[in-house]
């Protein structure tokens, strides 16, 4: 069996999440299913400034809390100095490293390569929600599986827009998804996910999302009061509604992160 070893970037600042959760047992799925011994390692970034070397074959991290903006937090150099090193060693290396960047850190990541803005957004946006695909999204491999739009989960205060497209195109990135259409504010569509590189992709969602286990978890008695509270009874129960159908977010988590990993093998 062959061993590939995984490095979880965990960047939720020791805040209660299920994306942790979510994580790792998709890479424990898909170790059994592929029959690939996928070794992983924990890497508490912004709570203990941990940070992997370049001895890992595949890069998860994770969403969080806060603000992706710039700040002075001691993790946050050695953070991009690591993502820094792992574009430079593909670059010059045939041993491909992979990395995969799940909100926060997609967030975090688009702005230091510069590739368009980040800014606090006028309101959260809180939900499953509908993703489009552009017309490279449509030709990615990683989305071929998914219908247009596709659900997935969508929780954040920030949002990548004013794509930069010099820059776009030095990095040959493509831009591959946009938020819901929302014909009735006019405001730019969020950039959903990019390709930066064959071996380095990211979404401003939360594919990693299993609808079993959310449900679980917002049928609690406190997350469910967080969430009438702050988002009203009608949001959560359309939440409920949509993570109990298989066509919604149960399709994204079977396919991106799962094949994401199986394009490493």
């Amino acid at each position: 069996m062959e061993t590939m070893k995984v490095a979880v970037l965990d960047l939720y600042n020791n805040v209660p999440n299920e994306g942790m959760r979510c994580i790792l047992q998709l890479i424990r799925n898909i170790s059994e299913k592929e029959q690939l011994e996928l070794t992983h390692t924990v890497f508490d970034v912004r709570g203990k400034n941990e940070i992997p070397g370049l001895d890992y074959d595949i890069y998860i991290s994770s969403g969080g809390p806060g603000s992706p903006l710039p700040s002075d937090e001691p993790w946050e150099e050695p953070y991009f100095e690591l993502i820094d090193q792992l574009f430079s060693h593909n670059r010059t290396s045939n041993q491909k490293k992979y990395l995969f960047l799940i909100c926060h850190s997609f967030q975090l990541v688009s702005r230091h390569l510069g590739i368009g803005t980040i800014s606090k957004r006028r309101s959260t946006s809180f939900g499953i929600f509908p993703i489009h695909k552009t017309d490279e999204g449509q030709t990615d491999p990683l989305f071929q599986k998914l219908p247009d739009p596709f659900f997935a989960v969508d929780s954040r205060d920030y949002q990548l827009t004013e794509p930069n497209w010099e820059r776009i195109s030095e990095l040959d990135a493509k831009v591959l998804c946009l938020e819901k259409i929302r014909p009735h504010v006019d405001y730019e569509r969020a950039i959903m996910a990019v390709r930066f590189t064959d071996e380095v992709f990211g979404t401003q969602f939360h594919p990693e999302a299993d609808g079993e286990g959310m449900l679980r978890y917002f049928m609690k008695d406190e997350k469910k009061q967080q969430i009438v509270e702050n988002h009203g009874e009608e949001k959560y129960n359309e939440m409920v509604e949509s993570l109990l159908d298989p066509q919604k977010i149960g399709l994204t988590e079977s396919v991106l992160i799962p094949d994401f990993l199986r394009q490493t093998i």
